[in-house]
């Protein structure tokens, strides 16, 4: 039995958690009723009390929340952006990584990835990793989310009719909290430009890296390319690189309501472009999934128990 506490587990993560979770028989959560949520001592308490305590909180609550764990047996998966690319904590997206299953296996601090780096950082640290795209290339990365990725502010603006957009773009300051993690866990000299948008969709996210690959001192053939993505992701239970597959038919709900994250290459005729895309939920693979996926390591279970696949 593991128990198991989700403070913030009322907001959009989540309940998306808690429904992965409620009805295994090996999870024992520690649920405070709506008085206890907001006292201090109490949620110390369930903190404390907890094998592993996830942290579905805006960044600044989740740093107060980990200063409030007084033991060094709890370990604290954060949902937030606040620790992505903190000292002492573990990135936990453990596929990108060669040593990624044991570090995470024997982690006590865990910071959950965001939804588009995970689609960024499976496409492209495997290629710089392999020496087939330089680490200081100028990186450009377009993508689109499913409006829940906004939580309930986005929710409510999409479903409560207070626009009637069907998409529209933002970070145009180019200075999303995302990129920190994109460029430091790729391993980039330069922080890509990062493009994203929202559409009118419930769930559902599309990430792509073009690339000029003809461009390159050294060019890349296509193929080597999905021979990389393919090895690094060999033997994974949720990442997959899709070997054929209609591009007409790539949506962004191609993964929507699952925890799976697809990963497609589509080269140009002449093989001197190609589109890299990936395509996850940004409440499964992107969010929610992604800490109950390092829950099941932690806690020495099957990672892919109670996900969707």
């Amino acid at each position: 039995m593991v128990s198991v506490f989700i403070d913030g587990g009322h907001g959009t993560t989540g309940l998306e958690i808690l429904d992965r979770l409620r009805s295994r028989p090996e999870i024992r959560l520690i649920e405070l009723d709506e008085t206890n949520r907001k006292d201090s001592a109490a949620r110390t308490q369930a903190l404390n009390d907890a094998d592993i305590a996830i942290l579905c909180l805006p960044d600044d609550a989740a740093r107060e929340a980990v200063s409030l764990v007084r033991n060094d047996r709890t370990c604290v998966i954060d949902a937030s952006s606040a620790h992505r690319t903190a000292a002492g904590w573990t990135f936990g997206f453990h596929e990108i990584f060669a040593d990624g299953l044991e570090t995470l296996r024997n982690s006590k601090r865990i910071s959950n990835p965001g939804c588009y780096p995970t689609g960024f950082l499976a496409l492209v640290k495997p290629l710089a990793d392999a020496g087939l795209v330089a680490r200081d290339w100028p990186f450009t990365v377009n993508a689109v989310s499913g409006y829940s990725g906004g939580g309930k502010a986005m929710i409510a603006e999409f479903e409560g009719g207070q626009t009637d957009t069907s998409w529209r773009t933002y970070a145009l300051g180019l200075a999303h909290k995302h990129v920190p993690e994109m460029q430091r866990h790729a391993g980039l000299t330069h922080a890509p430009i990062f493009a994203p948008s929202v559409a009118r969709t419930v769930r559902g996210m599309i990430v792509e890296v073009p690339l000029m690959i003809g461009a390159m001192a050294v060019p890349p053939a296509p193929e080597s390319i999905k021979d990389t993505l393919r090895s690094a992701f060999a033997g994974g239970k949720l990442v997959n690189l899709v070997e054929s597959f209609d591009a007409a038919n790539l949506t962004i709900e191609h993964a929507a309501n699952t925890d799976r994250l697809d990963l497609f290459v589509f080269p140009s005729a002449d093989g001197t472009q190609v589109r890299m895309i990936a395509a996850l939920d940004n409440l499964g693979k992107g969010a929610g999934g992604a800490c109950v996926q390092s829950l099941n390591i932690v806690a020495g279970l099957d990672e892919t128990e109670g996900l969707r696949l």
